[in-house]
C-alpha cells in the first residue's frame, strides 16, 4: 500500500493539475455578453494524502479560436508517470464542466481518497460556464491499454544483421539503477583477459563498484580467490556466495574454505559465506553423473559442519538438469539453478523475469516445494542472435530490469549474471558468441 501510495503521488507531483482554457474569439457575443477568455494553467501541487500544497495559476499564449458563439471547453487531464515498481497504477482522468471520466485498475481506498480531493480542487479553479450556452460534449473514452508490451524486436529478427563480438566497452546507461540493493547476489569471476590473476588491491576495487549487493558468487577456489573476495566482501559486510567449481581434488578442495574463513586475529568467521557450492552444471555438462553429484554434496555438508560452517551447501545445474534429476534439489539445502531466457530461442528480454520466475516455480514443484534460488541469470549485451533472443545493450537492460521485477517479491533468490564481461572466457557452438559479453557493468 505504501509503495502505491508513493507512485502515485510521485505521478501527481511530476504531472501536476493542467486546466487548459483556449482563448476564443474576443468579439463573439454570447448572450449579449462580450466575453473575453485568457488562456491560462491552473497547477495544483498535493501531498501524498492528497491535501493541497499550493496553487499556482500560469498565463498561456492563445492558440485557437471559436466561432458561432460555441463555448471551448474546460479540459483538465491527470496523466500517469510510469513508475519502476511491480504494482503500478494506471489512472487515466478526462474531466469537462459537466462530465467525469474516470478509468482505474483496483485502486485502494487511500487513492479514491486522493482522486477526491483533486477533483474538489479543481472545481475551485474551473472558470464559470457561461448561460445559454451548452457544455461541451463529453470527450470519446480512451482506447484501451495495448494487451501486452510492444515487441522490442523486428517480426523476423533472424533477417536482420548481427555483427562479431565486439570487444569495445561502451557504458550501459543505468543498469545498475534498476537492480535492488542489499538482497539480491551477482556473480563475479577474479581473472584477467590474460586469465591470469587478479590481486587483491584489484577485487578489492571490483567489490567496491559491487557493494549495493548483499552477496557475490564465485566459481572456484584457484587463484586464491576464496580468500581474495571473502577478504573484499568483509570490507562492505557482504557475503560471498563460494563453490568448487568440480570434483577434481575433492574433498581436499574443501580447505580453501576453511581458510577464507580464517581472520587475521586467527578466529574463524563462516558468517561471511552465503552458501557454499559443490559443482556448477556438472551434470548439464555431462562430466559427472546426478548420483555422484548428490553424494558429493552430502559428503562435503559433513565435512564443512566438522569444521563449524553452518550454511547451505548445494549443488549448482541448470534448472532443465534439476526438472530431469530432483535427486540434486533433494540433496541440498535449496535448489540452485541457473535459468538464461537467452537460451530459449523463442524469447525476448522484455519478458526474461516472468521466464525466470516460472522455471524457478517449476523447479520446486518438482522438488516437492522446496526453495528454490535463481544462481544466474542475464542477458548479453554482445554477440550473435539465437532466434528471437538478440543480445544488445539495450536488450540487457530491458531484461535486467525484467528480472528485477518479476523478483521484486523474492529479492534473495536471484543472481544477477554477471558483474563484469568474462574476456577471458571462449565460445563454443551453444554460446551464439556472446560467452565474453555478459557483464552488466562496464569496465
Amino acid at each position: 500500500m505504501k509503495r502505491l501510495s508513493q507512485a502515485l503521488l510521485a505521478f501527481a507531483l511530476a504531472a501536476g493539475i493542467h486546466a487548459e482554457v483556449h482563448n476564443p474569439n474576443p468579439c463573439n457575443d454570447l448572450d449579449g455578453l462580450s466575453q473575453t477568455h485568457t488562456p491560462s494553467e491552473v497547477v495544483v501541487w498535493v501531498d501524498e494524502d492528497g491535501d493541497t500544497i499550493w496553487t499556482e495559476t500560469n498565463r498561456l499564449p492563445a492558440t485557437t479560436q471559436f466561432q458561432d458563439n460555441v463555448q471551448p471547453p474546460v479540459t483538465v487531464s491527470h496523466v500517469p508517470l510510469p513508475t519502476h515498481e511491480p504494482e503500478t497504477v494506471r489512472i487515466l482522468l478526462t474531466k469537462t464542466e459537466t462530465h467525469i471520466e474516470t478509468v482505474t485498475q483496483e485502486l485502494p481506498a487511500v487513492t479514491k481518497k486522493v482522486e477526491k480531493k483533486l477533483n474538489a480542487q479543481l472545481d475551485e479553479h474551473l472558470p464559470p460556464h457561461p448561460p445559454g450556452v451548452p457544455a461541451p460534449a463529453p470527450p470519446p473514452p480512451p482506447p484501451p491499454p495495448p494487451p501486452s508490451e510492444p515487441l522490442l524486436l523486428s517480426p523476423n529478427p533472424q533477417t536482420e544483421p548481427h555483427d562479431a563480438p565486439r570487444h569495445h566497452h561502451k557504458p550501459h546507461p543505468q543498469a545498475d539503477t534498476h537492480l535492488e540493493k542489499r538482497r539480491s547476489g551477482i556473480s563475479y569471476s577474479p581473472y584477467k583477459a590474460d586469465r591470469s590473476c587478479k590481486t587483491q588491491d584489484e577485487v578489492n576495487k571490483d567489490l567496491d563498484r559491487l557493494s549495493d549487493y548483499a552477496f557475490v558468487r564465485i566459481y572456484g577456489t584457484d587463484c586464491g580467490q576464496t580468500s581474495t573476495v571473502a577478504t573484499a566482501a568483509r570490507r562492505h559486510k557482504m557475503q560471498v556466495f563460494a563453490g568448487i567449481y568440480d570434483l577434481t581434488d575433492f574433498p581436499n578442495s574443501l580447505d580453501a574454505f576453511e581458510d577464507a574463513a580464517t581472520t587475521p586475529d586467527g578466529k574463524k568467521d563462516w558468517s561471511v559465506f552465503h552458501t557454499i557450492t559443490v559443482g556448477n552444471e556438472l551434470v548439464n555438462g555431462g562430466r559427472e553423473a546426478p548420483g555422484k553429484v548428490a553424494g558429493a554434496v552430502t559428503q562435503a555438508r559433513t565435512i564443512l559442519r566438522g569444521k563449524g560452517y553452518k550454511g547451505p551447501v548445494v549443488t549448482v545445474d541448470t534448472f532443465s538438469v534439476h526438472l530431469k534429476h530432483p535427486e540434486l534439489c533433494k540433496a541440498s539445502d535449496y535448489c540452485a539453478a541457473n535459468c538464461h531466457a537467452f537460451f530459449d530461442a523463442t524469447q525476448q528480454p522484455h519478458n526474461t523475469g516472468p521466464y525466470v520466475l516460472e522455471q524457478a516455480h517449476a523447479v520446486s514443484d518438482v522438488a516437492g516445494g522446496k526453495r528454490t534460488i535463481i544462481t544466474e541469470s542475464g542477458w548479453p549485451h554482445a554477440g550473435k542472435s539465437n532466434g528471437a533472443a538478440v543480445p544488445s545493450q539495450y536488450n540487457q537492460r530491458v531484461a535486467i530490469e525484467s528480472l528485477r521485477r518479476s523478483f521484486a517479491h523474492r529479492k534473495d533468490d536471484l543472481v544477477y549474471f554477471t558483474a563484469f564481461d568474462d574476456l577471458w572466457k571462449d565460445d563454443n557452438r551453444y554460446t551464439f558468441s556472446a560467452e565474453r559479453f555478459w557483464g552488466i557493468y562496464d569496465k
